[in-house]
């Protein structure tokens, strides 16, 4: 069983993450400090490290610097709400193995946790989901679909959605189950940016592969419908 420890000093985020992962099978410690998260990291106790970069005592950059002096090659997850390039290149310099930004989807971060597993006695992780001739990219957020070129890219959100969807490939998903693993701590209730998102993403796979289901949700088929129902 994979121990995760969590970095992270807002209390609402911390428990987010802890539950969503408890609920997902993986032992969690969580720390609300920069000194603890060093201290915490460097016992070997744990197989990934989610970081934030705006911890107090000691910032996230730092804790990660100085586990990477030490040779530490403990595998970090970084979450933070900058947003600029410059930061993710230099979360990225400073020995980050991924980088997720404020806010997030719950499923997307589980995802890169995932991924960057590497516990002994387990397999890796796949890098990709296929779901009928649709394959999806984890790495570089990209669909291929079979006899289409190029191969599909998505921003963050639709990335995230698409996961969704391919990981729970011919089932209904309720809106509400979609606003909670996509848009997480962020979502609003009274919000259209499901029906939104999922109509941008039948513009990119094709208008037949998405289906509404009146008053139950969506549903991704394996193959394209001969007819689309929105």
């Amino acid at each position: 069983m994979n121990r995760i420890l969590i970095a992270e000093d807002e209390p609402r985020i911390a428990s987010f993450i802890a539950n969503g992962l408890n609920r997902n099978g993986f032992v969690v410690t969580v720390v609300a400090d920069g000194d603890s998260a060093y201290q915490y990291a460097r016992t070997g106790a744990f197989d990934l490290m989610v970081l934030d970069l705006g911890l107090p005592i000691i910032d996230g950059l730092a804790v990660l610097r100085l586990l990477r002096a030490e040779k530490i090659d403990l595998p970090v997850v970084v979450l933070t709400a900058r947003d600029s390039v410059a930061d993710t290149v230099t979360g990225l310099e400073s020995g980050a193995d991924d980088y997720i930004r404020k806010p997030f989807g719950f499923d997307e971060l589980l995802a890169r946790v995932r991924l960057r597993l590497r516990a002994p006695g387990h397999d890796p992780e796949p890098t990709m989901l296929r779901v009928g001739d649709m394959t999806l990219d984890l790495r570089t957020r990209r669909i291929s679909i079979e006899g289409q070129a190029p191969e599909v890219e998505l921003t963050a959100r639709e990335f995230a959605l698409a996961g969704v969807f391919f990981r729970h490939v011919d089932q209904v998903l309720t809106r509400e189950q979609l606003l909670s693993r996509v848009w997480g701590l962020d979502f609003d209730p009274g919000s259209n940016v499901v029906e939104v998102y999922v109509r941008y993403l039948r513009k990119k796979l094709g208008t037949s592969r998405i289906e509404t289901l009146r008053g139950m949700g969506y549903r991704l088929h394996s193959l394209p419908r001969t007819a689309a129902e929105d």
